[in-house]
C-alpha cells in the first residue's frame, strides 16, 4: 500500500509531478464507469481498510494511480460479483501476497446467507444479497441491522435479501454513527430520497408503461440520468447551506 509521505512544502507542492489525485479528481474518474459513487462511498472504503491514500501536511487525502486501480477493483467486485467487503479485502491480500486467486462470486443463498463460495459457471442474475452477507459486509449484528429497518433506512426486496445498494447504505449509516449521528435522526433523509425517487419515477413512467421495448430500456437509462443529476443537486444544496465546500 501506498505510505503517506513526511511533511514538506505546501500541499500543491507535495503532489506536483507525482501523479497524485485529490479525491474529487479521483471520484470524476470512477464516474465514468461507476456513475453512483460517492465521496462518501470513497472515504467508507478507506476506512475500511481497503485503501490507504496518501494526505498532505494539511490533511487533504492524495490519491495515486494505483490507489485509482484498486478502487476500481474493489467497486467492480461489488457490482459484478457482489461480494462483501471480508471476501474483496482477503481477495486483495492474497494479490499483493503475488498469489493468483480466482476472482469469487458470490454463492447461491443458503439460509439467507451470502455463502462466499466459488461457482465458476454463473454469477448470481440480479444484484443481491443474503442477510448474512449484509450483516459481514456492514460489520453489525442482528440487532443493529434490526434497528435500521424500525426507521424504514433498509428493507429486503425479497425473503431475507437484500438489493445490493444495502451494502452502501449501511456503511453510510456505520460511518455517520462514529460521528454521533443515530439512524432515528436519518428519518428525514430517507423520506427526502423516497420523495427524490418518486420524482424522477414520475418523469420515467410514461416510458415504462411504453409499447416498444427499446422505450422501455431508454427508460432505465433516463432513470439513472436523473438519479445522478439528483444526488448531485442534493449534495449541491447541503454544502451550500453548510457553506463549506468538500475537499
Amino acid at each position: 500500500m501506498v505510505q503517506t509521505p513526511s511533511g514538506g512544502a505546501g500541499d500543491g507542492a507535495a503532489a506536483a509531478g507525482t501523479g497524485l489525485m485529490s479525491i474529487g479528481a479521483v471520484l470524476n474518474v470512477l464516474r465514468e464507469e461507476f456513475p453512483e459513487v460517492t465521496i462518501s462511498k470513497i472515504r467508507f472504503l478507506e476506512a475500511e481498510g481497503l485503501i490507504e491514500p496518501q494526505r498532505t501536511p494539511s490533511g487533504y487525502r492524495k490519491f495515486s494511480p494505483g490507489d485509482v486501480e484498486r478502487l476500481g477493483h474493489v467497486l467492480r467486485m461489488q457490482r459484478d460479483h457482489y461480494l462483501p467487503l471480508k471476501v474483496i479485502r482477503e481477495h486483495l491480500e492474497a494479490l499483493e501476497r503475488g498469489e493468483a486467486p480466482r476472482l469469487p462470486v458470490l454463492g447461491r443463498q443458503r439460509d439467507g446467507e451470502a455463502t462466499g463460495q466459488e461457482f465458476p459457471a454463473e454469477a448470481p442474475t440480479g444484484a443481491r444479497i443474503g442477510r448474512g452477507g449484509l450483516l459481514a459486509a456492514a460489520g453489525v449484528d442482528e440487532r443493529v441491522l434490526a434497528e435500521w429497518e424500525s426507521y424504514g433506512l433498509l428493507a429486503p426486496v425479497g425473503d431475507g435479501v437484500y438489493d445490493a445498494e444495502a451494502v452502501t447504505v449501511a456503511g453510510l449509516i456505520t460511518e455517520l454513527g462514529r460521528f454521533g449521528i443515530e439512524p432515528r435522526h436519518l428519518r428525514a433523509m430517507k423520506a427526502a430520497a423516497d420523495r427524490e425517487a418518486g420524482l424522477v419515477d414520475q418523469v420515467v413512467a410514461p416510458l415504462k408503461r411504453h409499447r416498444n421495448p427499446q422505450t422501455r430500456v431508454h427508460a432505465e437509462a433516463r432513470a439513472k440520468e436523473l438519479a445522478g443529476l439528483t444526488v448531485k443537486l442534493h449534495a449541491a444544496l447541503v454544502q451550500a447551506a453548510l457553506g463549506i465546500r468538500l475537499p
